[in-house]
């Protein structure tokens, strides 16, 4: 006795398959009207998965940018918040120390800090973001006219006081915290993210050269940032230490950009007179992008102030990121891989 064969019927686009009685030929059983043809539903398109401009991960909807000025001294460490931005940058200030601007959309967490005051050069980063809602505490008075003119909204301390408060255990100024719905709250036409020019995908197929570590540093600052490949993550030490979250664990990223940019001493200073730098975030340069526990030479360009920052690789490709976090450190020495 022959064994029933299995035919597939298509019902709603889903494939059942039915027992039939075996036939030498594709001809009716005796006494039975021909079957109609089993016809296939016809296949859907597959929808496009939207990538985050920031992030390169998928997204339901664009939502406000919130910059944000954290300390970034052993003083205010651990940092709260780092974790969900979308990016941060690394800034030099006065006395050749550095300090951090957390921009968050996709991800929001409930409370950020330490806030610390602004400077010249986050106001020349923060226009291709449109018009952000900018978060901090305080100003030189002297800078006060040029943040009141800039591209964001201002939710600083001075302006929007409720939303900050003084986090139990640490000591002033180190201890200034904000919540950020109240923050965005107080910015309710904050510009949504939107193209910044970063784009992400596979790496370059040549041009990478393995790291397992690479040091940027600072007048008065060192970052090391070590590929973990268990963690597919750069992990991230400060000044020879590792740079903890308050949430815990250590912080980490899957991109890292060296962008090595122009500083030069601006109109401004501190109260001991130490000067204030300006990080020329605008024309052309050079740039390593690190990312799957390799190194790239790039190239970066942002034409003004209003447009993104691309990063090509040396052959005049799209850099792509590692889809995530990204860290962009403004270094001033060229870029070298040993």
């Amino acid at each position: 006795m022959r064994l029933p064969r299995m035919i597939t019927v298509y019902l709603a686009g889903a494939a059942v398959l039915l027992p039939v009685a075996a036939c030498s030929s594709d001809d009716p059983a005796a006494g039975q009207a021909p079957a109609p043809s089993a016809t296939a539903a016809p296949s859907e398109e597959p929808e496009e998965v939207k990538a985050h401009p920031f992030t390169g991960k998928p997204y339901e909807s664009l939502k406000p940018v919130l910059a944000v000025k954290i300390e970034n001294t052993a003083a205010g460490k651990p940092q709260l918040g780092l974790k969900s931005a979308d990016i941060v940058y690394v800034e030099q200030v006065e006395a050749g120390l550095t300090r951090l601007m957390a921009v968050f959309s996709s991800r929001l967490p409930a409370k950020v800090g330490p806030v610390r005051s602004a400077r010249i050069s986050d106001l020349h980063i923060a226009p291709q973001f449109g018009k952000p809602a900018f978060s901090y505490s305080g100003a030189q008075t002297k800078m006060l006219p040029f943040i009141a003119e800039a591209s964001l909204f201002d939710v600083g301390d001075t302006r929007n006081p409720g939303a900050y408060f003084r986090q139990p255990g640490r000591f002033a100024p180190y201890n200034l915290f904000a919540n950020t719905k109240q923050l965005l709250a107080k910015a309710p036409k904050a510009s949504k993210a939107k193209d910044i020019g970063f784009t992400f995908g596979d790496a370059p197929a040549e041009g990478g050269v393995d790291k397992k570590s690479y040091t940027v540093k600072w007048p008065a600052a060192r970052f090391t940032f070590a590929w973990s490949e268990a963690k597919k993550q750069w992990m991230i030490w400060q000044d020879g230490k590792k740079d903890m979250a308050a949430e815990g664990g250590q912080l980490s990223a899957p991109t890292i950009v060296v962008q090595y940019t122009k500083t030069e001493r601006s109109e401004f200073h501190d109260k001991n007179d130490s000067y204030t730098p300006l990080v020329h975030t605008t024309g052309k340069g050079s740039a390593i992008v690190l990312r799957d526990g390799k190194a790239f030479k790039a190239r970066w360009e942002r034409e003004s102030e209003e447009s993104g920052t691309t990063f090509t690789t040396e052959s005049g490709e799209p850099m792509n990121f590692a889809p995530g976090q990204v860290w962009v450190a403004l270094a001033s020495r060229k870029p070298v891989i040993p």
